[in-house]
């Protein structure tokens, strides 16, 4: 590759998206041991070979994969050719913590953070209570990442609204204030409905808020696991597409229906406008990568 090349080459998620190309995009989780480990790096080095705009290190709830996450995103930032993006949430830290694994990020090169509240750990569903000495919502954690560097900032969305949320007009006021206080994009919650993430970007566009919002798509590849993610994260798995995989025959029946149904939700985003797609891999690149090939995605990067 020429020095001209990689001259050209976006160094943070903003710079991505200020291209004008879609971004396209893969989230991992830290592995949790020896042999996760060399999965965790097999998976990446195959989705580095579809040159990616970036890549997202989810944060356990609570922080419980803290140390895991910052190697994970330390490393792919010494070895890889992506933009890192690094999972951070408020859950059961302080300040004092947040400000040290800033800094520790910082320390690594690691230069993007997607900035979340975070669930309570063990039940999604539970009492949000914040740190004593913490942050209480995600645009708290915003200004404090703005406050300590010069890091590219990204948000939660949720096309379906937030579970805790009592309306979408607190939803949007809420999103729109994450965005002011310095949020330079955001990154939807999965969803399974076109239409819900069409329908949440034209209301904060109506808000008067601009920042680019990156659609999550989680393919369907185990009928069980899927219908728990869904509960889990508040999302609706639609009924024709529920019953399509609840009747398919074995796994690969299921795999297929879900490159399917991936494959027609990022088409149809890209066609409305949607600024770049984000794909949830579970540390398994197979599936995505048959998404990213039926949709005749070229790479998103020089």
């Amino acid at each position: 590759m020429s020095i001209s090349m990689l001259a050209r080459r976006p160094a943070t998620v903003k710079e991505a998206l200020a291209s004008g190309r879609p971004t396209i995009s893969f989230e991992f989780f830290p592995p949790k041991d020896g042999a996760a480990t060399g999965r965790f790096w097999e998976c990446v080095r195959e989705i580095e070979a579809v040159r990616p705009s970036f890549v997202s290190i989810t944060y356990g709830a609570g922080g419980s994969t803290r140390d895991r996450t910052i190697d994970v995103v330390a490393a792919v930032a010494r070895t890889a050719t992506m933009i890192p993006v690094a999972h951070l949430t408020a859950v059961g830290h302080s300040v004092a913590d947040l400000r040290l694994i800033l800094e520790r990020y910082r320390e690594a090169g690691v230069r993007d953070v997607l900035a979340l509240r975070g669930d309570p750990p063990g039940d999604p569903q539970a009492e949000w209570v914040p740190h004593p000495r913490g942050v209480a919502h995600a645009v708290d954690l915003v200004r404090l990442i703005r406050e300590h560097g010069d890091f590219t900032v990204g948000v939660a969305a949720f096309p379906e609204k937030h579970p805790r949320s009592p309306d979408w007009e607190s939803e949007i006021r809420h999103f729109v204030d994450k965005c002011r206080a310095g949020a330079d994009y955001a990154i939807t919650q999965m969803f399974f409905d076109v239409e819900d993430y069409l329908r949440l970007r034209d209301r904060v566009a109506a808000a008067g808020c601009d920042v680019k919002i990156i659609p999550e798509i989680m393919p369907v590849t185990d009928a069980a696991q899927i219908e728990r993610f869904a509960a889990l994260s508040g999302a609706t798995l639609p009924e024709p597409l529920a019953s399509r995989v609840r009747s398919a025959g074995d796994p690969a029946a299921v795999r297929a229906i879900g490159v399917e149904h991936a494959t027609m939700m990022g088409a149809r985003l890209l066609a409305e406008g949607a600024p770049g797609l984000h794909f949830i891999t579970l540390n398994r690149a197979g599936v995505v990568l048959d998404i990213h090939r039926a949709l005749g995605l070229p790479a998103a990067r020089p």
